[in-house]
């Protein structure tokens, strides 16, 4: 009976040693990626999050000060990102000057903030 006993907590022991040794944490990049489908690529976001207008008549830059719209829908479709450097242009997060070209729940398209995107968004194509 000790036998047994004593085998029954080495084996438990090598599989809780082996089990540690094979876990990691999960870091800031586990966050599912976009995905493509249809015509659009498609992420999570939150629900309400605002979407912005845009400064000029080519719609390339993002315009912080206007609000053009909201995304009530989660998971919601995005065309391209833009990565920014401009100081009105940051966002903050991981991609602090990332935002995302889509169209508003109410028809107006403009920019979506990437902090308002919890899918990972490298996977869109880059705007040029």
């Amino acid at each position: 009976m000790r036998t047994r006993n004593t085998l029954a907590a080495l084996f438990g022991a090598t599989a809780l040693v082996l089990g540690l040794g094979t876990t990691t944490a999960p870091g800031a990049s586990a966050a599912s990626g976009c995905w493509y489908s249809g015509s659009h690529w498609w992420c999570n976001n939150r629900v309400g999050a605002p979407v912005y207008g845009y400064k000029d008549l080519a719609r390339l830059y993002p315009d912080s000060s206007r609000i053009v719209g909201y995304m009530y829908s989660n998971p919601s479709w995005f065309d391209f990102r833009y990565d920014g450097g401009l100081p009105e242009e940051y966002v903050g997060g991981p991609h602090p000057y990332r935002w995302e070209w889509t169209e508003a729940d109410n028809g107006q398209w403009g920019w979506m903030k990437d902090t308002a995107i919890s899918s990972e968004t490298n996977t869109l194509p880059a705007c040029w």
